[in-house]
């Protein structure tokens, strides 16, 4: 049985002789499990030694393109930052490319002035629009790969999405603020940064079609009532105004899911009305989530590790780049923090 190692090499690294390694290979009797695996345990071991081999002395320059707030693209990017050395011995240096607000024009832009900057891949979160696919298709058809974040634009030629399972997520959300909110019978507001994010459309329909499921399970038919706020970008005065507009006009919403961000804002407006807010759930241990966190304003926040997003990501693309062999996509874990567990 031909195999991608030599027998001779295989035993070296296992400290067998070459006659038991070749009565593994060839599915031989008389061989202990336990011996077994130190010859599996070796073949990873030389799949890693060249894996490193092959990265010595690679080089990856790759473009990180966001249209999101600062305190999320912040977050990122410190967590990115400390991985790249962890690549080693590759080098992998990040040009960033960070929209607070952005036109899908302006972010077409964008992605096509990187095939002019010799690029070797992309990290990208962007909306799911047609010119956005168009312009992600026109980077793959060039040979530069693109993996999307956070947001997925699934249409498009790119290699992978890393991160979350966006509709488990809300699902996750739905479950936390039933449980809390018990059988007392309060509306729910959501607020969406914008509607042209996939990822929080999928989280929205997951917060809703759960919702629903629950209500059933109960025996209650309509459940409970959402009240929706979008377009805010994320962007705290935005938020602030039009969560003030809603409390207003809804006097019974006492539960808030922060699909989009901006949870400081979110907290001031029902302090400012003198409202409680009985269950609050966001995303992203941010610095602001982590304040909002230890004072108990927020009751969980649904966090994945960004560290490991970024690693995969790289991965990933280097992986395309022919350096790497053997990286699979998996959606992040997600995680649920209070003030008892977050950091």
């Amino acid at each position: 049985m031909k195999h991608r190692y030599k027998v001779r090499e295989i035993a070296q690294q296992a400290g067998l002789s070459e006659a038991t390694v070749d009565r593994v290979l060839h599915g031989r009797p008389g061989v202990r499990e336990d011996t077994r695996a130190e010859v599996q345990q070796a073949i990873s071991d030389l799949d890693k030694q060249r894996s490193q081999l092959r990265l010595n002395g690679r080089k990856f320059l790759f473009d990180v393109v966001m249209q999101t707030p600062p305190r999320f693209s912040a977050e990122f990017r410190t967590a990115l930052e400390a991985e790249l050395p962890m690549l080693s011995p590759a080098l992998v240096r990040c040009r960033f490319h960070f929209r607070d607000t952005e036109s899908v024009p302006a972010m077409v832009d964008t992605l096509g002035k990187l095939t002019a900057r010799g690029t070797h891949g992309v990290i990208l979160k962007a909306p799911d629009h047609p010119e956005v696919v168009a312009a992600v298709d026109r980077l793959v058809d060039i040979g530069v790969p693109v993996v999307t974040y956070v947001t997925d634009v699934p249409t498009s030629a790119r290699l992978a999405y890393v991160g979350i399972d966006n509709r488990a997520a809300g699902a996750t959300a739905a479950y936390l603020v039933d449980q809390w909110l018990g059988d007392v019978d309060k509306e729910v507001l959501i607020t969406l940064s914008s509607s042209v994010f996939r990822g929080e459309g999928e989280r929205e329909m997951g917060f809703r079609t759960t919702l629903r499921a629950l209500a059933a399970e109960r025996g209650t038919d309509t459940g409970r009532t959402v009240v929706e706020i979008a377009g805010t970008d994320g962007m705290d005065s935005t938020i602030e105004t039009l969560v003030l507009d809603a409390l207003v006009e809804h006097p019974n919403v006492e539960a808030v899911y922060s699909i989009g961000g901006g949870n400081t804002a979110i907290a001031r407006s029902f302090a400012e009305l003198g409202r409680r807010c009985r269950v609050f759930v966001g995303h992203d241990l941010d610095e602001d989530n982590r304040v909002l966190l230890r004072s108990g304003t927020l009751s969980a926040v649904l966090h994945h590790e960004l560290r490991a997003d970024a690693r995969l990501a790289c991965r990933m693309l280097m992986q395309a780049r022919g350096a790497l062999e053997g990286v699979t996509n998996v959606s992040s874990p997600i995680q649920v923090l209070t003030r008892f567990n977050s950091v």
